[in-house]
């Protein structure tokens, strides 16, 4: 009786010797799905009040990525923006939002902890070949119905870092950490956070007036008052034909960019030369800026009133130019119905340089064209106004008459929304 043929032994068996067929491989991990992680800012003292400035941030991210094709949904007290990846142009955007405190590229992931080990290895290699030599592994466990607590997760990823990759551990200051949240909406990782624009979503706090200038301090103020969650409208004196149309173009240039953190910009400009040509020719050039600043906020109140704006904004910082002086600040507050916010009023003017630059309004701001305020003033402006020597004089000059004027030619205009 002839025998069978032996049954082919595969490569693979006869590499190693053995004459069994190796287990079939594993099915590869599902693509990694990356996320942005969005932290809310000092909205948990909000109180019974939170969920209006948590929907406020919402709002506010959904709009800055809406046009990337994000799509944004809150998990555990955060907010998750899927469909970018670890876009930098959705994370720039981001950080520009009031009410976000940090922003995290992260990866999400499955339930499985042994999807969490193969994410830490791999990202630890990598940390690895960028020279760390200490890691950390740190877990929050928002869902409590996760079996392993997150000590027992730290110790589980911990080991497989070292076992696989060989870093030794440093709790206290290691060259790279793990961060894994465990919640019931989403499981993510992470490594490191960008800090967010902080504050208060634009908006929560309602409407203010800002006085912009053009130069340097006034929209940095405006800005600031955004962070404290106020919605801005503007107003702009223009002394044309004495100041060239350039003047007037920095005024919209960063009004725009303010209206980035809003939906657009209403900016009220004032034709503010004669008013300002008769007070010139009524009072002492010593104190024309004191009757200058007075009747700019005179003018501010009514346009404030008319579009349900409490308060004014201006650039103002103590002591830093002859006009803000305690005293000068005194005299041109008491000429205003309402009062007078002044974000800068503590401010070095490096600090205000290093925030402009860090908005986008300090290469505008520095364009060399002259604002209202320079015109027929003399070379030494009063430092110690009066508001009685103030009031004598306006109760010698017909000024009500040019106010009126300016006040009935204001232009609206809208600016900011072309770019939504």
């Amino acid at each position: 009786m002839t025998s069978r043929p032996p049954r082919p032994r595969p490569a693979l068996a006869l590499v190693e010797g053995g004459g069994e067929e190796p287990p079939p491989p594993s099915p590869p991990d599902p693509p990694l799905r990356e996320a942005l992680v969005v932290r809310y800012g000092e909205l948990f003292l909000k109180g019974a009040n939170r969920w209006k400035f948590v929907e406020a941030v919402d709002r506010r991210v959904r709009r800055a990525v809406a046009d990337l094709g994000a799509v944004v949904r809150p998990v555990h007290g955060r907010l998750l923006v899927e469909g970018v990846g670890h876009s930098p142009e959705a994370l720039a955007r981001l950080r520009l939002v009031f009410g976000i405190a940090s922003i995290s590229p992260a990866w999400l992931l499955g339930r499985e902890p042994e999807a969490w080990e193969r994410l830490a290895v791999a990202r630890a290699r990598l940390a690895q070949a960028r020279g760390a030599r200490t890691f950390a592994i740190d877990t929050e466990r928002p869902d409590k119905r996760f079996p392993l607590r997150s000590q027992q997760v730290n110790e589980r990823l911990g080991a497989a870092v070292v076992a696989a990759v060989g870093l030794a551990v440093d709790l206290g200051r290691p060259d790279w950490k793990f961060r894994l949240e465990l919640g019931r909406e989403a499981v993510f990782a992470w490594e490191g956070a960008v800090p967010g624009a902080g504050g208060l979503p634009v908006g929560t706090a309602g409407r203010v007036l800002l006085l912009l200038s053009g130069g340097i301090d006034s929209p940095v103020a405006g800005h600031l008052a955004q962070k404290r969650g106020a919605t801005l409208d503007a107003i702009y004196f223009d002394a044309f034909p004495y100041t060239g149309p350039g003047a007037r173009e920095k005024a919209v240039d960063l009004a725009r960019i303010l209206a980035r953190a809003q939906d657009g910009l209403t900016l009220h400009v004032v034709p503010f030369a004669k008013l300002q040509e008769r007070l010139r020719d009524g009072a002492p050039a010593d104190q024309l800026v004191l009757l200058y600043r007075r009747m700019m906020v005179r003018i501010a109140g009514r346009v404030a009133e008319r579009a349900g704006a409490p308060a004014l904004v201006t650039g103002e910082s103590l002591g830093q130019v002859a006009s803000q002086t305690l005293e000068n600040l005194a005299c041109i507050e008491a000429a205003a119905d309402r009062p007078v916010l002044r974000p800068l009023i503590s401010f070095d003017k490096s600090e205000t340089i290093g925030l402009a630059r860090r908005i986008g309004t300090y290469d505008v701001s520095i364009r060399p064209h002259a604002d209202c305020c320079s015109l027929f003033v003399a070379r030494h402006p009063v430092t110690r106004g009066r508001r009685e020597t103030l009031e004598r004089l306006e109760a010698r000059i017909d000024w009500q008459g040019p106010l009126e004027e300016a006040v009935a030619a204001i232009e609206t205009v809208r600016v900011g929304e072309e770019e939504r």
